[in-house]
C-alpha cells in the first residue's frame, strides 16, 4: 500500500476542555490521511507535538478544519503555523473554520510581530501572513478535490452557533468526525453507514466530580457540559442507528479525572453498543 492509498485517523489529543494535569491526556487534535490528503481538524494545545509524533511534518499538511471556537480546538493553530513556517513551509494552507478565526489569525500576527519581523527581515524567510488561506465554514460541501469529499453538519453545542461535524467520503471510505455537540436527531443520518465515527462522549457520573475539583462558584459549568455534550448511552444510539462500522470515543468529559477508566466508558457505551469499540487515546491511529 502507498502512502496515498492510506486512510487512518490518529487520535492526538482525546481530553474534552482546556485544562490539563500531570498525566492527563491533551485537548482536542486530530489527523487523517484519506483521499491521499494529510488534514488536521482542530489544534488544541499539543497539536504541533502530536502531528510529529504521527512521523509527519507540519510542512506536509494539506488541510486544517476548524470546528468552533472553544479554546481547546484552536488554541494552537496560531503557534503550529508558525512553527510549520519555521520548519520551512513556503505554501498557503487552507484554514476552514468559523467565522472569528480570521480574527484570530490576524490578533496572533500583531502578538509575534517583533519576532515574524525580525525572521523575515534577518533569516530571509518568506511572509507568515499569506500562509493561512482562512475561509468560513457552513453546512454542506466545504472542500471537494481528488475523489475527496468533505462535508459538514452543523451540530448543537450551546451557547456556540457555529459549531460542525465533519464527514470525509472517498469512492469507499466514509469517516465522520462529531464535533463537540450534544445528542440530535440529524447526526445519525450524516454518520449513515461510516466506516468510522469518532465521536466525542461525556459520563455522566463524572460531572460533579469534574465541577467540583475545579471549585467553580456556582452551577453554570455543570449546565454547560450537561446540555452540550452527547452521554455515553446516547453514542452508542448513534453508532447503532447511523450503523456504523467502528465507534472511537474521543473528547472525554471528565477527561482529566484518574478515577474514571477506560471500562468504565466501556461499560456506558456497551449499554447501547455491542460493535467495534476504540476507547481514545493520545497518539492512537486507527486504520480504516
Amino acid at each position: 500500500m502507498t502512502a496515498t492509498d492510506e486512510t487512518w485517523v490518529a487520535l492526538m489529543g482525546v481530553k474534552g476542555g482546556p485544562a490539563i494535569k500531570p498525566g492527563s491526556n491533551m485537548p482536542t487534535s486530530t489527523l487523517l490521511r484519506v483521499g491521499g490528503k494529510v488534514i488536521l481538524v482542530d489544534a488544541g494545545l499539543g497539536a504541533a507535538r502530536g502531528i510529529c509524533d504521527q512521523g509527519v511534518a507540519l510542512t506536509d499538511l494539506d488541510l486544517i478544519v476548524v470546528t468552533h471556537l472553544h479554546s481547546d480546538h484552536y488554541l494552537e493553530l496560531g503557534p503550529l503555523l508558525h512553527t510549520a513556517w519555521v520548519a520551512g513551509l513556503r505554501r498557503p494552507i487552507p484554514i476552514i473554520g468559523p467565522a472569528g478565526l480570521g480574527a484570530y489569525w490576524s490578533g496572533f500576527l500583531a502578538a509575534m510581530d517583533f519576532d515574524i519581523s525580525l525572521r523575515i527581515e534577518d533569516e530571509g524567510r518568506c511572509a507568515l501572513a499569506p500562509l493561512a488561506e482562512i475561509r468560513e465554514i457552513a453546512d454542506g460541501v466545504i472542500e471537494e478535490q481528488s475523489g475527496l469529499v468533505i462535508r459538514a453538519l452543523r451540530n448543537q453545542h450551546p451557547p456556540i452557533t457555529e459549531s460542525y461535524a465533519l464527514s470525509f467520503e472517498t469512492h469507499d471510505k466514509k469517516i465522520v468526525l462529531s464535533g463537540d455537540t450534544t445528542y440530535f436527531d440529524g447526526m445519525a443520518a450524516f454518520a449513515q453507514d461510516a466506516d468510522l465515527l469518532v465521536h466525542e462522549v461525556l459520563l455522566e457520573a463524572g460531572v460533579d466530580a469534574l465541577c467540583a475539583s475545579l471549585d467553580m462558584p456556582d452551577d453554570r459549568l455543570k449546565r454547560h457540559l450537561m446540555r452540550s455534550h452527547t452521554s455515553a448511552p446516547d453514542v452508542g444510539r448513534i453508532a447503532r442507528d447511523a450503523g456504523v462500522r467502528h465507534l472511537a470515543l474521543h473528547h472525554f468529559v471528565p477527561g482529566a479525572d484518574p478515577t474514571y477508566g477506560p471500562e468504565d466508558w466501556e461499560a456506558a457505551i456497551r449499554a447501547t453498543w455491542e460493535g467495534p469499540l476504540t476507547i481514545g487515546n493520545d497518539g492512537v491511529r486507527i486504520e480504516v
